[in-house]
């Protein structure tokens, strides 16, 4: 499982991490592929027009982690970094989440541990 969090794009049969821009579109891929330039040694680029994106969209990954809903953010050597998201302090407090920001508590979770890993897309 790889955990996405950010745009995606399908652009001819195939889906990118994307950058909407107006009415362009940025697709990113690892390797190289027809039309994208190299912009690091494993970064590629390609600039379209929204109107030939086939589908443009915002996707998260969530879990359940110690019986609490979370955002994972992104994964590490068998862990993954994962945002609370259920909104109640004393909860983050109980569970001895790091306090990120006002309101926002994230933690590293041990990929064992956590449970119904699912993406949403909107």
């Amino acid at each position: 499982m790889s955990v996405r969090h950010g745009f995606y794009a399908g652009w001819r049969g195939a889906e990118y991490e994307a950058s909407p821009d107006g009415d362009l579109v940025r697709l990113y891929t690892t390797q190289h592929a027809d039309g994208f330039r190299r912009i690091s040694p494993d970064r590629y680029v390609n600039v379209v027009p929204l109107s030939d994106v086939e589908h443009l969209r915002y996707v998260t990954t969530h879990c359940t982690w110690h019986g609490e809903p979370f955002v994972v953010l992104g994964e590490h050597d068998g862990w993954l970094r994962v945002e609370y998201s259920g909104g109640e302090a004393p909860v983050a407090e109980r569970l001895g989440l790091e306090l990120f920001d006002r309101g926002v508590y994230q933690a590293w979770a041990s990929r064992h541990e956590v449970e119904d890993v699912r993406e949403e897309a909107v």
